[in-house]
């Protein structure tokens, strides 16, 4: 009797490692930063590349928040480009972390910039601002 509740012990415990194992990627990507980016005035994104990231304003050196980047190509034709990044789940974040896109040319010149507050509840949308210099 004892033999039987410890084998129907362990097949439920294996049932269950089992569901959690096919739950757990499936709630990591529902932990995904998602957005749009586009272009001020509603205009077409210019041709070039746009790179996605996180930034951290409140730190010292204000460098990317760890190595999530994501790249879009912008065909020139696009008014808004969709992305998904990356949760920085497993590293710390503060009040002043951002989501910021910047469009470069193909030789690498920065064309515009843009921003927006990290919400991990709602999407982000990122508005790309031209660059004066």
């Amino acid at each position: 009797m004892t033999g039987q509740r410890n084998r129907r012990a362990l097949l439920n415990a294996s049932g269950v490692a089992i569901v959690l194992t096919l739950i757990s990627p499936a709630m990591a990507h529902a932990q995904d930063i998602r957005g749009t980016v586009s272009f001020e005035n509603g205009a077409a994104i210019p041709q070039g590349l746009v790179k996605v990231y996180l930034s951290d304003p409140g730190r010292q050196n204000n460098a990317q928040h760890g190595t999530d980047l994501v790249t879009l190509e912008s065909n020139g034709k696009s008014t808004a480009l969709s992305f998904i990044l990356p949760s920085p789940i497993n590293q710390p974040t503060s009040s002043t972390l951002q989501i910021v896109a910047h469009l470069e040319r193909p030789d690498g010149w920065l064309l515009a910039r843009g921003s927006s507050k990290l919400r991990l509840a709602r999407p982000a949308q990122i508005t790309l601002s031209k660059v004066l210099y």
